[in-house]
């Protein structure tokens, strides 16, 4: 399965909006949006 796909995936069976793991993880939900649909990835480090 696509990590883009898994992202969304988990967060949906979880019923968070994008909202919720931005806050979570610090970053912007539109960053949350970018990994779900594969426009941006996470960097290595």
């Amino acid at each position: 399965m696509d990590r883009q796909k898994k992202i969304a995936e988990l967060r949906k069976a979880q019923g968070m909006m994008q909202d919720e793991p931005a806050e979570a993880l610090n970053v912007s939900p539109q960053a949350i949006s970018k990994w779900e649909n594969g426009f941006s990835q996470t960097k290595g480090y």
